[in-house]
């Protein structure tokens, strides 16, 4: 029998290697900006085309390389970071696998251009598919400047599993967002098919999150501090009122690297047990250092996820200093039984001197005195003089009379429990109830075969889901007009989603007056909502956008559909009228997929005669 493992070719090895390392064009820009960040860049600049599918460039003032190290760095497993095993333990940089650029130049056209400060020129030099074309002296500024174009041109296979520009688009923003709120000391610009989406200049982390998320976002911060033998944390967390449907905005990063830990998500959440409504999410951009020894970052292919010695110090390090900033900052109640508010010291008394008391004695004063003496004694200096006892007794007075007599309970009238608000604008008749519901959640109504049992969420849904499809289709929805603009706070990426889905939300009702870079103002809005719900509205509706991105313009008109839909419906818990619970059976029945939800969830359930027989056999 012949032999049958062989080495693989380099090329093929690159290609294998890069598809771990990079997944989509976000992957490329992260791993170059990890390598600016290590080359002591203050600014860089980004900028991309068709979502990265045809141009990333990257360009910093970084310290450059030489023409050795130019060459060296397209080289797989070539680093300047470690040199033994024992240094995967004290890592203090991005980058230190050497894989990125020789993946990269596996399955892309690359261009670099480099330069350092001693260096009279520079060097370009050309990669494709692994193999160097050329490497020429050029003038070029101190740093680096490297373009990677047509990415994934030699695996079609590859290349067809991209998204859209919008999805690749998007993912683009999140790792360049991620690495910008991780190095607030460097200025950071995005810019995408010539229009500029990013302008961070060096601030602190405050400025930062707000310059990247909108300045509302100020107001909503509460910082958090705390600084042991273990772990050194700083950074914010959102204010509970301000949770969010998705979790959007949750950052962590460890000596200045993003990462994702569920475990460390937990403890976040925790901290603000009994201060979030139902399925809301705390923003929080926490900073934390610890010692590089104490963490394996080598664990996975994008370094992403670290493993912790300690994670259990660790959780409740950080879940108590959590809890306390919250107390600190009156987010969050404090209860504490044993203190007394009254011994309370403001902070500018604690510089102050403690007052001496003055005592006055009255050398006049004779215990042995009679009381008739002491009266005496006073009477006639004029300076005394004894106040009549107050007569309390006369408070209660009149509360007791002859002439009450005994209230008849029976007479007493009570408020019955009123439905809070009409949906439909109709009074409620009274007739006889065709429908009634069970536990505000069910609406049953009966049938001649038995029981017809119908989820009013669902339901309601489903009516408004077709009806909001029929509207955005023919575009006849009618918009209730505000005489009081809403201006609603945004970030530059929920403003970009807004303005994608504008044509689509104005067919169902609403009327944006003023579309800016942070601020949305709204001048209309669908008679089926109130002015109150359309800031919750249309943040569900973003946060929904983001986390099932559509492709093309059908499936965006679908899920824009499904999102109002479900934010528009009644809630399970809302009392309803008989008027109301009927109002949506008849609608239900009217429509063209009545059984199932836009969710594809089941609507209504029967009970037959037959079945209620065998539950009393």
């Amino acid at each position: 029998m012949s032999d049958i493992i062989q080495l693989l070719p380099d090329h093929v090895a690159n290609q294998i290697a890069a598809g771990e390392v990079v997944q989509r064009p976000a992957s490329v820009i992260k791993e170059l900006l990890e390598n600016s960040i290590d080359a002591n860049a203050t600014r860089i600049q980004v900028v991309i085309k068709d979502a990265g599918k045809t141009l990333v460039q990257i360009i910093d003032d970084g310290i450059g390389m030489s023409l050795t190290d130019a060459r060296m760095s397209f080289e797989r497993h070539a680093t300047s970071k470690i040199k033994l095993a024992d240094d995967l333990f004290s890592l203090k940089t991005k980058g230190f696998r050497g894989e990125a650029l020789a993946s990269i130049a596996a399955i892309a056209h690359v261009e670099l251009r480099t330069k350092t400060e001693n260096d009279e020129v520079g060097t370009c030099l050309k990669v494709e598919g692994s193999q160097v074309v050329s490497q020429d002296a050029c003038v070029t500024p101190k740093g680096t400047n490297i373009c990677v174009k047509n990415l994934f041109y030699n695996i079609p296979a590859r290349r067809n599993f991209l998204k859209s520009d919008n999805v690749e688009t998007r993912h683009i923003i999140d790792e360049f967002q991620r690495v910008a709120f991780a190095h607030p000391n460097i200025s950071f610009s995005l810019t995408h098919n010539g229009s500029e989406l990013f302008q961070l200049p060096i601030t602190n982390f405050r400025q930062r999150i707000t310059n990247i998320l909108g300045g509302k976002t100020n107001e909503k911060l509460v910082p958090v501090e705390e600084d042991t033998e273990i772990v050194k944390i700083s950074g914010f967390v959102g204010k509970p009122e301000f949770a969010k449907k998705s979790r959007g905005e949750q950052f962590f990063f460890v000596n200045d690297r993003f990462i994702k830990s569920a475990y460390l998500n937990h403890a976040v959440t925790a901290s603000f047990e009994g201060l979030l409504k139902d399925k809301s999410y705390p923003s929080y951009f926490l900073y934390l250092e610890v010692d590089p020894k104490s963490i394996d970052i080598n664990i996975h292919p994008t370094k992403t996820e670290i493993k912790f010695d300690d994670e259990h110090a660790l959780y409740a390090i950080l879940k108590s200093s959590i809890k306390h900033s919250l107390g600190q900052f009156n987010v969050a109640p404090i209860l504490d039984f044993e203190r007394d508010s009254g011994l309370d010291t403001p902070y500018d008394y604690k510089n102050k001197d403690a007052d001496a008391p003055q005592v006055e004695v009255d050398r006049n004063f004779n215990p042995f005195q009679t009381e008739n003496n002491f009266k005496a004694q006073y009477s006639g200096g004029g300076n005394y003089k004894r106040e009549k006892p107050a007569e309390w007794e006369s408070l209660y007075s009149g509360m007791h009379s002859e002439t009450d007599t005994d209230i008849d309970i029976r007479q007493v009238e009570f408020e019955s429990e009123e439905v809070t608000g009409n949906l439909f604008g109709a009074k409620e008749e009274q007739t006889e109830k065709s429908t009634f519901q069970v536990q505000k959640k069910y609406i049953v109504s009966t049938l001649k075969s038995g029981i017809l049992v119908i989820d009013q969420h669902r339901a309601h849904t489903r009516v408004l889901y077709e009806e909001l499809l029929k509207n955005i289709t023919v575009s006849s929805a009618v918009s209730q007009q505000l005489l009081f603009p809403l201006r609603l706070q945004f970030n530059s990426h929920e403003v970009e989603m807004l303005k994608e889905i504008k044509d689509s939300l104005e067919q169902t009702g609403f009327v944006f007056s003023a579309i800016n870079n942070a601020e949305v103002e709204i001048s209309g809005i669908p008679t089926l909502i109130s002015e109150s719900e359309v800031e919750i509205l249309l943040e569900q509706l973003l946060a929904d956008f983001e986390k099932d991105v559509p492709d093309n313009g059908f499936s965006q008109t679908d899920l824009l559909a499904k999102s109002l839909a479900n934010s528009m419906a009644v809630r399970s818990g809302t009392l309803l009228n008989s008027t109301e619970q009927q109002h949506i059976v008849n609608r239900l029945f009217a429509c063209k997929e009545p059984a199932l939800s836009p969710f594809n969830k089941t609507v209504f359930t029967t009970l037959s005669v037959d079945e209620l027989d065998k539950k009393f056999a």
